[in-house]
């Protein structure tokens, strides 16, 4: 039977209802999931997975996903997603958007966050996200303003990194809370963290502002972190005026740990070994450069201020370095030869420390053969100005320092370092060039000026003079230590000197195996006019060998021969004093200096004495008179001045 009309307008209402009360009745939340996971993971290039959703619809609509993942890239090994957040809740307004097209956020809270950042050993990684980019806006149009947020919470989150490359394995909490003085009304982040990192335990905390306060440049973002990365401890502590830009920085640095070496992995920035040093300073960002400035401490037993700024560059750190010191221990620079910084004696350095200094000194070596990092000089770019107003040191015959260096692709280029002694000083220009084989080449010019002779000898405790000391020296080389360095080079040094007084070492030298008693018979005095000083040496593959050396007084003439060996650090050296006056008693013996660099000999040539005196006593049974004659020196009193000592040799 046919349906009545009416009927079928019952029907045609009663489907529309149906469906109505059935999709009320049924509905779920979840048949969303596959839409919104499709738009994150295209907007993070990355899988995204959600198990539930929730809406509470309303003008402040809540949403909550439960259980939401961030998946590894396709080709990562298996292991926990990058990213996993059991409940994140999002209050959103709806009617604003409706209204004005603004996306605002009231309120984001994520319940237990976890994310395991994880790199490999062959360098792939986890954690790099490739966001997608927005198209530009329309030629003409207004862009659409981004979304606000109004608060951000974090409940239990937890964050574990494992970096191989940088020897890195540490755990972190993190977590948000109500501010306790009131003076964030958006609350604080704070994480604390533990493991190892640069294979050294690390242990850190950080109280910040809310992450959200991060974008309100009126509000000064608040920093209070503590860290210790073994033994190396860094504090910071103040604001920052807009965090995202990172300007406006208030921020107080404090630096302490035993070797400034070990700054490294912090820093990114390469420095010498060091003794133990604590600094403190201003922090700041600007034109691109992080600025430790106005900084003071000390480093061993050196003071040290100044103001170094990093630039993080494309391929590496260029670094700018000013620095002062106002009273310097050369032992702390130690570092900068390759040799072991600082003193044992230092009541600062750790065991290891003071068992390094020792076994260095206790090594028969003098020269450093701490090989030269190459990789760490092509770390950074340097450029370095450093000055020391006065150097420490009863037996040190240097004033003051200067030095002025850039080290760029592992170039070093040192413009000069200069040594004050007195009214003069020791200037050196030296440059470095990476070679093959982990080999550098090396440079160096040397020049004396006016060296202040009585200021040199001072240091010895043992001679006094005075007068001015002049000179050059070239060394064209090639190593990869100090020691390596001088062993192989070829150059030449040259001194001169004119006028001035020398004394003789008429001091307690018995640990020389001789005394007063022997000097004085080989004819030297209490003091003597100098008139010349001349000394032309060759080096060639690492031994100085002497071309000439003459020393003229009122009273003698002293003449050395012999080589230095600086490969071997051996010495071979005579020194002879041919007296200018008739005296009847002495030896002229030459004098030898033998040994090593850290063991010198020094005494009489006692062969050549030994026939003298046998030579004396054998004439004396043929004619007494003659046995005078080995031991008269008849001088000749010439005014022997350096242009007739060099037409005498």
């Amino acid at each position: 039977m046919a349906m009545s009309r009416t009927a079928r307008r019952l029907v045609i209402l009663a489907v529309p209802v149906v469906v109505i009360v059935s999709v009320i009745l049924f509905w779920q939340w979840d048949w969303f999931i596959p839409i919104v996971e499709s738009q994150a993971s295209g907007s993070i290039g990355r899988k995204v997975t959600i198990q539930h959703l929730h809406v509470k619809l309303g003008r402040i609509t809540h949403i909550v996903a439960d259980d939401l993942a961030i998946e590894n890239p396709d080709s990562f090994p298996e292991g926990d997603p990058f990213a996993r957040v059991q409940h994140v809740a999002i209050d959103f307004d709806v009617e604003g958007y409706i209204r004005h097209r603004t996306i605002a956020i009231s309120t984001i809270d994520l319940d237990h966050p976890t994310i395991s950042a994880v790199a490999t050993a062959d360098g792939r990684d986890n954690y790099s996200l490739h966001f997608a980019s927005s198209p530009p806006p329309a030629a003409g149009s207004t862009p659409a303003p981004g979304p606000t947020v109004g608060k951000l919470t974090i409940e239990d989150g937890q964050a574990h990194v494992v970096i191989p490359k940088l020897k890195t394995d540490a755990t972190a909490t993190i977590a948000s809370r109500d501010d306790p003085t009131g003076k964030q009304p958006g609350g604080q982040i704070v994480v604390e963290a533990k493991g190892t990192y640069a294979g050294q335990p690390v242990a850190g905390s950080l109280v910040g502002g809310a992450l959200l306060s991060l974008r309100d440049k009126a509000q000064p973002y608040p920093i209070d972190l503590k860290l210790a990365n073994g033994p190396t401890k860094v504090s910071l502590v103040g604001t920052i005026e807009d965090p995202l830009a990172v300007a406006g920085a208030d921020l107080k640095l404090d630096l302490s740990g035993p070797d400034m070496e070990l700054l490294l992995p912090l820093t990114g920035v390469p420095l010498p070994k060091t003794p133990p040093y604590k600094i403190s300073g201003q922090l700041d960002y600007a034109d691109r450069k992080i600025r430790f400035k106005d900084f003071a401490g000390i480093v061993g037993s050196s003071d040290i201020g100044g103001t170094i700024a990093v630039d993080p560059g494309p391929e590496r750190p260029d670094v700018i370095a000013d620095l002062h010191s106002k009273s310097v221990d050369l032992e702390d620079l130690g570092g900068l030869i390759g040799s072991e910084p600082g003193r044992s004696s230092d009541p600062k350095m750790s065991p290891a420390q003071k068992q390094a200094v020792a076994k260095a000194e206790a090594s028969p070596q003098l020269l450093p053969n701490t090989p030269i990092n190459l990789p760490k000089l092509r770390a950074a770019d340097l450029h370095i100005k450093y000055r020391g107003d006065r150097i420490k040191g009863r037996n040190v015959p240097f004033d003051n320092i200067q030095v002025a260096a850039d080290v760029v692709d592992g170039n070093v280029s040192i413009h000069p370092v200069a040594l004050g002694v007195g009214t003069g000083k020791i200037v050196a220009t030296i440059s470095l060039t990476p070679m093959a084989k982990d080999e550098i080449h090396a440079k160096a010019t040397i020049d004396v000026q006016r060296l202040d002779v009585s200021r040199l000898l001072a240091a010895t405790h043992a001679v006094n003079g005075a007068g001015r000391l002049g000179g050059s020296a070239t060394i064209d080389t090639a190593g990869n230590s100090l020691a390596e360095m001088l062993g192989h080079g070829n150059g030449k040094l040259d001194l001169y000197m004119s006028g001035g007084d020398l004394s003789a070492l008429l001091v307690d030298l018995s640990g020389l195996e001789f005394g007063n008693a022997l000097l004085s018979a080989l004819g030297l005095p209490n003091r003597a006019k100098l008139e010349c000083l001349i000394g032309q040496f060759a080096l060639q593959h690492g031994v100085l060998q002497t071309k000439t050396m003459l020393i003229d007084t009122s009273e003698a003439v002293i003449s050395g021969h012999g080589d230095i060996d600086l490969g071997h650090e051996k010495l071979d050296y005579s020194v002879k004093t041919e007296s200018k006056h008739f005296t009847i008693g002495s030896l002229p013996a030459p004098i030898g200096i033998t040994g090593t660099f850290k063991s010198p000999k020094v005494g009489p040539d006692l062969g050549t004495v030994g026939v003298r005196a046998g030579a004396a006593v054998g004439l004396g049974v043929l004619f007494p008179p003659l046995a005078l004659l080995p031991t008269i020196q008849l001088g000749v009193g010439d005014d022997n001045r350096c242009g007739r000592l060099m037409g005498q040799k």
